[in-house]
């Protein structure tokens, strides 16, 4: 995997994936930005989520379960001093299908936090990970 990230000026970087997707970062306000983009860190979160949530939609759709929609709201805390890792990462699944049962819907998010999420496993290392589901009934 590769990506390259350029100075834009300011407090401002575009990153280029190797897959030839590109988008930008931003410092804070304190360290110059003008919050036009997220920050770094801000980024890493999203891949975390996007990570665990496509683990848990593929699981279930590899088990044939019925489920129509995920969503995956996470917040993290950091450490107050440098370097600001997270230390604490709260994810809140919230998964709609139909017929969806409980433990197979904790057993898809488990599968991925333990097993299958790259970044969720690498994060932690340095963070508490806690998560919660909810399931929401279609018709």
């Amino acid at each position: 995997m590769d990506c390259t990230v350029s100075w834009a000026g300011g407090a401002k970087f575009s990153a280029t994936t190797g897959s030839g997707h590109t988008m930008f970062m931003e410092g804070s306000a304190e360290a110059g930005g003008t919050n036009s983009a997220p920050r770094p860190m801000e980024m890493l979160l999203v891949g975390t989520g996007g990570c665990t949530a496509f683990d848990v939609v593929l699981i279930l759709q590899r088990g044939r379960h019925d489920v129509t929609g995920c969503e995956c709201r996470l917040h993290a805390d950091r450490a107050e001093t440098d370097p600001k890792v997270f230390t604490r990462i709260h994810f809140h699944f919230t998964v709609r299908g139909r017929n969806l049962k409980r433990e197979v819907v904790e057993r898809a998010v488990k599968l991925s936090h333990d097993k299958y999420c790259s970044a969720s496993i690498m994060l932690a290392r340095t963070a508490e990970l806690t998560h919660e589901v909810e399931i929401i009934e279609e018709a």
